[in-house]
């Protein structure tokens, strides 16, 4: 029986292989395959007085998880004491969630507002594979940061040569060009097959269950190919998750001090809350009945991991982690005290000037005017002296 699974997935790759390569290099004339030029996307609401409301909502999630993300990548690379490989990780956690939040929010707040909710044949097969890259990244640096956590508190000595920096590119860099196969084999092999005329999609951004409900051709096999992939996602990044946290367990258990104990809880304590909700959502999605799945719940959920967690994840980790609260009160400080220096530079130029032109224009150059000059290029000299060395 795994003999027979095995030969099936080895035979879905290969065949996935030759459709890459066919699609790259042949001269195919694609309107022949389809007769759809774009999509219509139901969105979240088909009720216009929820239209509004819901678009300023989603917006201010949308922005609070650029914000957070890309302030949270900035602060991990240019801090130096945020330079260790939980806060590599971090740093691409944060990439992924701006990653896949993108893909799907800016066409989705757009459709709020747009007379005609329609996504281009082209464009919707790039939200797809973007889609795809990015979440199922997310899966594997979540993977990825147990394992280190599991580093750092049972074997704090061998950390630095375990965790070393090749390590945390190799952790990093192989999921990602594995995720670019996989997006590219799903996409090829969805839209090399046949449309029927109806191009409504039950969802707000192109999603591969309602788009396999548009073919006309048999689905059976990419069906089963996606379900074999997401599983395989799924469970093996679950499972060394569950098992780093479960070796975690056993050696936190085995500590004498409670304070070892409290610090090493609070170590991994944002990391597990984030693979809670990360998980949670997706296990409740894909792993329920198939009898009480339908469109709505599929999309309740799909808006909770695409706006909702990527927002949570960076205020988890900031509100948390002392670290990061101590980096990036450090940094507002440094960028506050550039902005004044600069506020100052830009005042004292400012009297420099008139000072100059009042001189100049003056015929009745008293001595309080000489004094107020020389104070004002006196303030200024020790300025450049100690800001600007």
């Amino acid at each position: 029986m795994e003999w027979s699974v095995l030969k099936k997935v080895k035979g879905f790759f290969m065949r996935g292989v030759y459709d890459i390569i066919v699609s790259l290099f042949a001269q195919t004339d694609k309107h022949n395959l389809t007769v759809l030029n774009e999509f219509i996307l139901m969105g979240i609401t088909d009720h216009p007085e929820l239209q509004a409301p819901l678009f300023g909502l989603f917006l201010i999630i949308y922005l609070i998880s650029v914000v957070d993300n890309l302030g949270m990548s900035i602060l991990t690379k240019i801090n130096p004491s945020l330079q260790i490989p939980v806060y590599f990780f971090l740093r691409h956690l944060a990439i992924s969630d701006l990653g896949y939040s993108t893909a799907v929010g800016p066409k989705m707040l757009a459709n709020f507002v747009a007379d005609e909710n329609t996504i281009s044949y082209n464009f919707c097969a790039t939200q797809l594979a973007f889609f795809i890259v990015f979440l199922t990244r997310e899966l594997f640096i979540l993977s990825a940061m147990s394992y280190d956590c599991y580093v750092a508190i049972c074997n704090p000595l061998l950390y630095a040569v375990i965790m070393s920096q090749r390590t945390c590119w190799v952790l990093v860099a192989i999921p990602y060009l594995y995720n670019i196969f996989v997006s590219l084999l799903v996409i090829i092999k969805i839209f090399n097959l046949s449309f029927c005329g109806y191009n409504v999609i039950s969802h707000f951004y192109c999603d591969a269950l309602p788009l396999l409900s548009l073919l006309c051709s048999n689905t059976h096999e990419i069906e089963l190919m996606i379900l074999i992939l997401s599983d395989f996602y799924l469970i093996s990044s679950l499972l060394m998750v569950l098992v780093s946290y479960l070796l975690l367990l056993v050696a936190i258990l085995t500590m004498k001090s409670t304070e070892g104990r409290h610090k090493a809880f609070s170590t991994c304590g944002s990391h597990l809350m984030v693979v809670v909700v990360f998980y949670g959502t997706l296990i409740f999605m894909y792993m329920q009945p198939k009898s009480s799945h339908s469109f709505d719940t599929h999309k309740m959920a799909s808006i909770f991991y695409t706006l909702v967690i990527p927002k949570l994840n960076p205020l988890i980790y900031s509100l948390r982690n002392k670290d990061v609260k101590g980096a990036l009160r450090r940094t507002l400080g440094q960028l506050c005290n550039v902005f004044s220096q600069s506020s100052l530079y830009h005042v004292i130029m400012c009297f420099n000037f008139f000072l100059c032109a009042y001189g100049r224009d003056s015929k009745h150059k008293s001595m309080e005017k000489f004094n107020m000059y020389f104070y004002i290029n006196f303030f200024q000299s020790v300025y450049y002296k100690y800001y600007y060395k």
